[in-house]
């Protein structure tokens, strides 16, 4: 039983925190900059907003990490610094979580890549592992519990993530993102995501 499953079967809900991009910009945060990056250039501030969140009761808490793999770091010329962005996310993350009084799951964050897959676009599946793997290796060496793969939109890359996870040995979560319609962008159903997550690597720890 991993950390996450067992919080879990002792408390029987988790909270976990949320809107780390609106608390940055409250923080000052400036739209079209990296928040990823703030993680190096400002530690104390994303510390801070851990800490906030815990204090307010959050049972977990996500890295930093929300972009940080190489195809959306590529839009700030940051790709060759994935490992070290997530590594130092997961660090900061779980120095708060260490020293709270209670224990806290840290979650790692794993957004979209923002590339279409073929054959609609040009990313292919394997590529999409490789770059989920990277960003994984670093979260588990920075000491993430889970790999907290979020507001997901296509099957394709929810299983990619998934891959990833499985691959680097680290427990995972699956989310995704439904519209007002009730679908996905790539017009995946709720339901549709229950039934994907028997074609996972492995079984996810929770998804959502």
């Amino acid at each position: 039983m991993n950390a996450l499953e067992a919080l879990l079967a002792e408390k029987g809900t988790l909270l976990a925190d949320g809107a780390t991009g609106t608390n940055l910009f409250d923080m000052g945060l400036t739209s079209g900059d990296p928040p990823e990056e703030w993680t190096l250039t400002h530690p104390d501030r994303i510390r801070t907003l851990h800490q906030r969140f815990v204090e307010a009761g959050s049972d977990i808490i996500l890295t930093n990490t929300f972009g940080a793999n190489r195809h959306r770091l590529k839009l700030h010329g940051m790709e060759n610094r994935v490992r070290e962005l997530n590594a130092a996310a997961a660090r900061l993350a779980r120095e708060v979580a260490d020293a709270a009084p209670r224990k806290v799951i840290v979650g790692g964050s794993v957004g979209p890549t923002g590339e279409l897959f073929a054959p609609l676009g040009a990313l292919t599946f394997d590529e999409a592992v490789d770059a989920f793997a990277e960003q994984v290796e670093g979260l588990k060496e920075g000491g993430a519990d889970v790999a907290w793969i979020e507001t997901m939109s296509a099957p394709e890359e929810m299983k990619a993530a998934a891959e990833a996870a499985h691959r680097t040995g680290l427990p995972f979560v699956v989310t995704a993102s439904f519209d007002t319609a009730g679908r996905t962008m790539m017009g995946l159903a709720p339901e549709g995501l229950g039934r994907l997550s028997s074609d996972f690597a492995c079984e996810p720890v929770a998804y959502g």
